[in-house]
C-alpha cells in the first residue's frame, strides 16, 4: 500500500481535496472534494514522485525528477478537473 507523505497532503488541503490510498491496484492515490465525491485515481504505483524523491534523495534530485516529470506531461498539467492535473498539483 502507497504511504501518502506529509507534503501530498499539505497539497491537498490547499486545494481542497482529500487523498486516501486507492482502492485501484494500479494507482496510488484517490482524490476526493471535500463533500467526499469520489474525483479520480492518480499516480501510478511502482513511479515515485516529488515527495518520495525528496524524502530519499534530496531536494536536487527531486527538482530534477519534478522537471522531467514537466516535460513527459506536459499536455497534461494544466487541464483542470483531469488525473494528469490533479497528479501534477499533488504528486509533484
Amino acid at each position: 500500500m502507497y504511504e501518502i507523505l506529509p507534503l501530498t497532503k499539505k497539497k491537498a488541503k490547499q486545494l481542497n481535496l482529500i487523498v486516501k490510498p486507492s482502492e485501484s491496484k494500479n494507482k496510488k492515490i484517490d482524490v476526493y472534494d471535500k463533500k467526499g465525491f469520489f474525483i479520480t485515481s492518480i499516480g501510478a504505483k511502482g513511479y515515485w514522485d516529488y515527495a518520495y524523491y525528496l524524502k530519499y534523495f534530496g531536494k536536487q534530485m527531486a527538482d530534477e525528477r519534478k522537471r522531467l516529470y514537466k516535460i513527459r506531461h506536459k499536455k497534461d498539467l494544466n487541464k483542470k478537473g483531469t488525473p494528469g492535473y490533479y497528479a501534477y498539483k499533488l504528486l509533484w
